[in-house]
């Protein structure tokens, strides 16, 4: 069975299905894209780690990683390897000492466990076939374009509006060093992931 590469293109609010998002794979070194809706929770889990942002307490994939490597298991990579009626489904290839076994999982989860261990995500070429959608090439010049802002928006445009009014009284470029400091801080306590991205942002053009 031969493995097809992916690599997250990017994560955005779901226009189909209120309060799900669109996660888009793509092939690497190819045209097709594979677009997967996932719930907010897995969202905003894949967006924070995209976005390396170290939450206060731990989510529960960052949970498992800790418990997987207090028990010496490491993840080896991610396959999604399926497509039943619209459902996709996925495997987190496991390795403790010599043993190889595989954990059957959601999409949604083993990406998020997948980024945290830095391991490839796969697929086959049956799933790619029927759920792959291929862009022409100026539709991949326009894609690339949105891609990246599709990513640093975390995981929504909704979250973008959130981060927006919260920074109302001020915008952030115009706040000192300190004060975001303070705002990253607040937005950490608040477990407010997408608004402490943009604070991130702001103070790394700043560094």
């Amino acid at each position: 069975m031969k493995k097809i590469e992916l690599e997250i293109l990017g994560l955005s609010s779901s226009q189909s299905q209120s309060g799900s998002f669109a996660l888009v794979l793509g092939e690497k070194d190819g045209s097709r894209r594979l677009p997967i809706i996932i719930g907010m929770f897995e969202a905003q889990s894949i967006a924070i780690q995209i976005e390396k942002i170290n939450p206060t307490r731990p989510l529960t994939h960052d949970l498992f990683k800790t418990f997987a490597l207090q028990m010496d298991v490491s993840v080896q990579e991610i396959m999604i390897s399926d497509l039943k009626e619209g459902v996709f489904f996925s495997k987190i290839v496991c390795h403790a000492g010599e043993k190889e076994f595989e954990l059957d999982a959601r999409p949604s989860d083993a990406i998020a466990i997948g980024l945290r261990f830095g391991v490839p995500i796969y697929t086959v070429e049956s799933v790619l076939s029927e759920a792959g959608i291929i862009l022409s090439d100026l539709d991949e010049e326009e894609d690339e374009d949105e891609e990246t802002d599709e990513i640093q928006t975390s995981a929504s445009k909704e979250s973008s509006a959130s981060a927006s009014s919260s920074s109302s009284k001020a915008k952030l470029t115009e706040v000192s060093v300190d004060e975001l400091n303070k705002m990253l801080n607040e937005a950490l306590e608040k477990e407010d992931y997408e608004k402490a991205a943009k604070i991130r942002d702001e103070l790394n053009k700043r560094n």
